[in-house]
């Protein structure tokens, strides 16, 4: 079996929960390895902070569709995370502020999206 081919059938089996928490993880792992890099290699630390910053724009976007069936607290919620990423992005790339908030959310998220799939699978 190809490696595509396996990827795909991979992608097929996840529930989306499985695929939310898969994509934060490898957001996440990207975002810790750009921590570490020292700040004159500006683009590899911005393509990791643009890649979560346009996970939480999805995110807030998509909680903001009038057909989204998450709880109107939930979706809030995550409307306003999507906000606060955005602007402590800005002060990451800036230099104004650290790496290790935006990585202790997404860690939360993970949390989160493993305790429910972990019940769900109970």
């Amino acid at each position: 079996m190809s490696l595509q081919a396996y990827q795909q059938a991979a992608t097929r089996a996840e529930n989306p929960r499985d695929m939310e928490y898969r994509l934060f993880a490898q957001v996440t792992r990207a975002l810790m390895e750009a921590s570490k890099l020292d700040r004159t290699e500006v683009a590899k630390r911005v393509d990791a902070l643009d890649w979560n910053r346009r996970l939480w724009s999805t995110l807030g976007a998509d909680c903001a569709r009038t057909g989204n069936q998450l709880p109107a607290p939930l979706r809030a919620s995550i409307i306003s995370l999507s906000i606060w990423v955005n602007k402590h992005t800005t002060l990451v790339i800036r230099n104004q502020e650290d790496f290790e908030p935006l990585i202790e959310i997404n860690r939360m998220i993970m949390q989160g999206l493993a305790a429910q799939g972990s019940q769900a699978a109970a």
